[in-house]
């Protein structure tokens, strides 16, 4: 258990850094009452291994008339994925009033349509809880926003009002829409902030009774058994007129002391920051051991697309030898799809204009959407790619072909090898195609890779001999192998092979285990070179007798006295 004194100091020093010349005592005294009301769990300070996997679901993914939906994901993973997964992350859970979610209107109900805490605490019980904290913004139908449009109770002053005629185009846009929006409140017309859409209404943190209760609902998740704290759009938190209002010093100290109050807590709590951003700045919310103990793996995604369509990895390949070594409480979190799409700002400084544009152009020839961004001059570019990772990867820049599921189950093996905890999109686990259909009923692109299953209509593709079927069960086969072998540990050294545009490689290595992953890029048969000690793969549970790999095979490569099978 931490001292409460040095803790105290600790705490103090984050606000005095945050709130600068308006700090006062009783900050930290009401934020110290708020943690004082949650009992410290003696949890383990061991945040993650091997076998950790993570399953990335909305509530009502699977549903079916019978019962809730949380429910019915209860039934559905305990019956197909018990022994594959050991978190599930649920997507905002909450009432909300748009964005599937991410418009939150109680930050502290679930929403009735999905069930109830008993719901979410039954699923708990199985597996692990990851949580979001919409922390950014807030729904222009929560109380919060109400009150603010009386100008009277809780929430009257959680919101950022603007002049609209000051020069606010240095702020980073993640959308093309307006970043003021106006709303008529009691006391007259005000122009309030709001990044992401008019519903989703920017919370002013320089309010330090807003940061109070905010702190309050992040312990409230992990009093409800929250394992892994998302922390959602969290570069945009903190603004300033004239700056980019993007990685602001304020939002880093913010993520500190989140750290600081989590842990204290509960020591096995994991924070992870959602950035969608360029790289280097992704990286630098890992601060200096101090802030968040895992970042998304935003650069993966597009990069490994890229290689897939090309059958070149030098740019994939180039990027993962950048990464740094990862130790104690610092990982990455490595996944290929979520509910939102594939970013493109994480290509920046990695992969050429020219090769980006082309990825954006064949990606819509397989059916995919664009979402774009505005820039300070006024023009747009594209922000992210709208399809699902599985027909994404339906063809090359040569067009359709017959590998889609070679390709796409090399995706996955590929991700998995990464140093960190891998994470699948439920509609990455079942091979699902482009939503059209849904995307023509809401109007919004990011419909294409959020589908509901029926629960009957996903079984029956499961059980029929469909690509679905094949990619789940081949899916479940490999995470099973995988959580077996100790160089998969998250923090095991990483080494990154240059073994020609045509292939990707990697070594890991715990003390007791090495691995070499070798994955063909190609659609052509392909010869490797590799040292001869790494014989026996894990994939086949065979000794490989020929260096020769098909088109888009993978190969985890170990010596069998050091096999962990």
């Amino acid at each position: 258990m931490a001292n409460p004194t040095s803790f105290r100091t600790t705490i103090e020093s984050r606000l005095r850094f945050i709130y600068k010349e308006n700090y006062k005592g009783k900050i930290t005294d009401d934020l110290l009452s708020v943690i004082e009301k949650y009992e410290q769990i003696d949890g383990s300070s061991t945040k993650w291994d091997e076998k950790d996997v993570v399953l990335i679901t909305y509530g009502d993914s699977i549903k079916t008339t019978a019962e809730q939906p949380l429910k019915t994901l209860h039934h559905f993973l305990n019956k197909q994925l018990k022994e594959q997964l050991t978190v599930v992350h649920i997507l905002p859970f909450f009432p909300f009033s748009s964005d599937d979610g991410f418009s939150v209107i109680d930050f502290r109900e679930v929403n009735p349509e999905l069930g109830s805490w008993d719901d979410v605490t039954v699923l708990n019980n199985d597996f692990d809880l990851m949580a979001d904290l919409v922390i950014n913004h807030a729904s222009s139908k929560s109380r919060w926003f109400q009150n603010f449009l009386k100008q009277e109770g809780t929430g009257k002053d959680y919101f950022i009002c603007e002049d609209p005629g000051k020069d606010l185009s240095q702020v980073t846009r993640p959308r093309s829409t307006p970043l003021l929006t106006p709303y008529k409140t009691a006391g007259g017309i005000k122009h309030v902030w709001t990044t992401f859409s008019a519903d989703q209404v920017d919370l002013n943190f320089a309010n330090p009774a807003l940061l109070v209760e905010m702190m309050d609902i992040l312990l409230g998740y992990i009093s409800k058994g929250a394992r892994i704290i998302r922390l959602d759009a969290i570069a945009f938190l903190w603004k300033i007129v004239g700056s980019t209002c993007l990685h602001l010093p304020e939002t880093h100290e913010v993520v500190k002391l989140m750290r600081d109050v989590a842990e204290y807590i509960n020591p096995s709590v994991v924070i992870l920051t959602e950035t969608n951003v360029p790289n280097k700045e992704n990286l630098n919310y890992f601060g200096n051991d101090d802030e968040a103990h895992m970042v998304y793996q935003f650069s993966l995604p597009p990069l490994l697309l890229h290689a897939l369509h090309t059958g070149n990895s030098s740019y994939l390949t180039t990027w993962a030898k950048s990464l740094p070594q990862l130790e104690g409480d610092k990982t990455f979190f490595n996944f290929t799809a979520s509910h939102d799409g594939i970013g493109v700002r994480p290509l920046e400084g990695l992969l050429p204009d020219g090769e980006k544009l082309a990825l954006v152009e064949n990606m819509q020839k397989f059916g995919g959407k664009v979402n774009y961004k505005s820039n300070p001059d006024g023009s747009t570019s594209p922000y992210e790619l709208n399809i699902t990772y599985f027909d994404a990867l339906k063809g090359t820049y040569k067009g359709e072909d017959e590998l889609q599921v070679k390709r796409f189950l090399a995706s996955q093996i590929v991700m998995m090898s990464f140093a960190g905890v891998p994470a699948f999109y439920i509609h990455s686990l079942t091979a699902t195609p482009n939503y059209l259909e849904g995307v023509a009923e809401t109007g919004h692109n990011r419909t294409i890779n959020r589908r509901k299953w029926q629960l009957h209509e996903l079984e029956e593709i499961l059980n029929s001999e469909t690509p679905q079927k094949t990619v789940f069960n081949e899916l479940k086969r490999l995470i099973a192998i995988r959580k077996k072998q100790a160089a998969f540990h998250p923090n095991a050294k990483q080494e990154i092979l240059d073994l020609g545009s045509d292939f990707f490689g990697l070594i890991r290595k715990s003390k007791d285990q090495s691995i070499l992953c070798i994955a063909n890029l190609s659609a052509e048969i392909k010869s490797a070179e590799w040292p001869d000690e790494y014989s026996f793969d894990l994939i086949t549970g065979s000794k490989i007798q020929a260096k020769e790999l098909a088109p888009y095979q993978c190969l985890w490569l170990t010596g069998p006295a050091v096999f962990k099978g």
